[in-house]
């Protein structure tokens, strides 16, 4: 009875990666589904076993374990972070002049996807209704941003010269030549705000002598669900804690093949009685790669496995926000959803 209900302890929690396929993937944690087992709903529980861990956090970047959950509200941070998360993007570009070699549409597309530093948060979406479509952005809804560059020759470059960036003046046009144009009280109300793109060394066009470019672009509000351009994340993904479990002692050259199996830091050598012995040291280092089944004589000491409801999130920001903001603001997106499927439901009921 007890090897029965340890078999299912591991079904319910554990994802085992077999030699020719990955077992326990299906979801099993609703009430009924094992006797003796209660899966009903409880948020003291939740409450008890939830927690988040963070792993590693700067300005650009942020790991962290997210425990206790199951996969679909894990995805739905992903999805929401990837796709409901607003940003400010630049959405229409007046060209006046372009005299490059890149074709406007193309031009506009490369601008369309350079990452702007503004908070979104204080700003409004623009109306995009047909009969508002025209229509001027206003201070509390648009950013103005402009381009305006032209290439000559080099005065004082040597004669003998081949070296274009000698020869000419502003023939590589970066993102740092765009210029933020404040719309009404902006410059006042974004005093201590540097708008513009997060980075300025982004290649947009390379000119020669008498090429220019003058243009003139608006930004928006909007999220990635209706273009890419508004994500605010250059990644954002998580995978399931590893778990390597060492069914018998592993030592000698076989014990040194083991650790060659896995990602560096995951298994150590130890010295027992002057006999080198694995030692599982780091599991979360694991790539899950499944090496060590191609040896016939290790693949039936070790047990591969990752944990079902621990998820190790990487989340890699653009810049416009910092990562930690943007879980944050992921978190509310999810909440706003559930209180209007709540209210939905309420309202069903009322009818």
């Amino acid at each position: 009875m007890a090897a029965t209900m340890k078999n299912v302890d591991e079904i319910r929690n554990r994802v085992i990666l077999g030699e020719f396929g990955v077992k326990n993937v299906h979801t099993t944690d609703f009430p009924g589904n094992y006797p003796g087992y209660d899966d009903s709903w409880d948020m003291e529980k939740f409450q008890k076993n939830f927690r988040i861990d963070v792993v590693q956090l700067d300005e650009s970047s942020m790991e962290f374990d997210m425990v206790g959950i199951d996969a679909a509200i894990a995805n739905a941070f992903r999805r929401i972070l990837l796709a409901e998360v607003p940003t400010m993007a630049i959405e229409k570009v007046f060209i006046y002049n372009n005299t490059s070699i890149v074709q406007d549409e193309v031009l506009a597309h490369r601008l369309g996807l350079i990452p702007i530093k503004a908070d979104p948060r204080l700003f409004e979406y623009r109306n995009t209704g047909e009969e508002l479509a025209e229509e001027e952005g206003s201070e509390i809804d648009t950013i103005q941003l402009q381009l305006k560059i032209k290439c000559s020759r080099n005065p004082r470059a040597s004669k003998d010269s081949s070296d274009p960036r000698e020869l000419y003046l502003n023939h590589m046009v970066y993102s740092r030549d765009i210029k933020w144009v404040p719309i009404g009280n902006q410059a006042d109300v974004f005093a201590d705000s540097s708008i513009g793109p997060v980075h300025d060394d982004i290649l947009i066009a390379q000119l020669r002598p008498g090429q220019e470019l003058d243009i003139l672009m608006h930004c928006v509000k909007g999220i990635g669900k209706d273009h890419a351009k508004f994500s605010p994340v250059a990644t954002a993904s998580y995978r399931l804690l590893p778990e390597i479990t060492l069914l018998e002692p592993v030592e000698g050259e076989k014990a040194e093949r083991l650790k060659r199996c896995f990602s560096r830091g995951v298994i150590d050598l130890e010295d027992v009685n002057g006999k080198k012995v694995a030692k599982v040291v780091n599991s979360r280092l694991d790539t899950c790669s499944r090496e060590v089944l191609r040896h016939d004589d290790l693949k039936n000491m070790v047990k591969l496995g990752r944990v079902r409801d621990h998820f190790i999130f990487t989340v890699e920001s653009t810049g416009i926000l910092p990562p930690d903001v943007l879980v944050t603001e992921a978190v509310k997106v999810l909440m706003a959803k559930c209180q209007r499927f709540l209210s939905e439901l309420d309202s069903t009921d009322m009818e």
